[in-house]
């Protein structure tokens, strides 16, 4: 049981630090908090499928080969958060963060809402990669190999994204952009090429949870990138904001704290799982308000 529940969290901790991680980008360049990102997701889950009004989804591109279908819904999802920043946050630059927060509020729920014009409020039901679904024998424990490819995907995104920081140029940029805006602009650091940067990633890793999302469930709904980025941005927030690494730490504690309590609470108190798991996210911004793995570039500017 401990062994199983360990894969069951890590699965589900690695989702939401995907998430989490794309939501911090965008907050450690802009400082904004992009509630479109949600979206994003979902829109990356109907990329898959026809415009259909039958109650069964019609698979369009989902029906390329894995080694074809990944790439593209990964430009897609990237292709999607450049084009929002170049309509919607580039204009916007230097409005206030609250107008920046509205406006992707709002961006989010017209891309809802265009979604639901295509597509309808129905779930639709998608086929795929269902192969990954068979569990896989690991001592005592049947772990889904879809479980376990979201845990590597999490440990090589996240050296990935570590390695690019450090050692191209375009993460030298965001990381300088990250500790002062203004300074980096004045050093030379193209500002449009950094945001775009930071957008692209992002949209890239929206993607990467549309695809897990679908492989775990196997259903497309309009509605379901809402939950993901409510829990990514709590762990933003109790990681640090800007902290790339705490956002990621925070992403799977919560999603070991979640698979935990959903195997030891009784019967009677499961319904309440989620009160206890925000409670303890209330005692941790208590203690510690800035979050565990602050930032000197997460600090208000004056």
């Amino acid at each position: 049981m401990s062994l199983q529940l360990l894969f069951d969290s890590l699965s589900l901790g690695g989702i939401y630090a995907i998430a989490a991680l794309g939501i911090a980008l965008i907050f450690g360049v802009m400082k904004l908090v992009n509630f479109a990102h949600g979206q994003f997701i979902a829109c990356a889950v109907f990329a898959l499928i026809v415009p259909s009004t039958d109650a069964m989804a019609i698979l369009g591109i989902g029906r390329l080969p894995a080694l074809i279908l990944i790439p593209v819904i990964l430009a897609f999802g990237a292709a999607l958060a450049v084009i929002a920043e170049a309509l919607v946050f580039r204009p916007m630059r230097n409005a206030s963060p609250v107008a920046l927060m509205v406006s992707s509020f709002a961006l989010g729920v017209a891309l809802q809402n265009i979604l639901l014009v295509l597509y309808g409020g129905r779930p639709k039901a998608v086929s795929l990669w269902a192969e990954l679904g068979h569990p896989v024998q690991i001592g005592p424990a049947e772990v889904p190999f879809l479980q376990l490819i979201v845990i590597a995907a999490v440990v090589l995104i996240f050296i990935g994204m570590a390695a690019m920081l450090r050692y191209t140029r375009i993460g030298l940029e965001m990381r300088t952009a990250a500790e002062d805006f203004e300074m980096a602009r004045m050093l030379g650091v193209r500002a449009n090429r950094v945001i775009a940067g930071a957008f692209a990633l992002s949209g890239g890793l929206a993607a990467v949870v549309a695809l897990v999302l679908v492989a775990q469930t196997g259903v497309a709904d309009v509605r379901m990138g809402g939950q993901i980025m409510l829990v990514a941005f709590i762990a933003t927030v109790v990681g640090g904001m800007g902290s790339l690494s705490g956002a990621v730490a925070a992403g799977l504690g919560i999603g070991a704290v979640s698979a935990f309590l959903q195997a030891w609470l009784p019967d009677d108190a499961r319904p309440f799982r989620d009160a206890f798991l925000y409670g303890g996210v209330i005692l941790v911004l208590l203690l510690r308000p800035q979050g565990l793995f602050a930032t000197a570039g997460s600090k208000p500017r004056v």
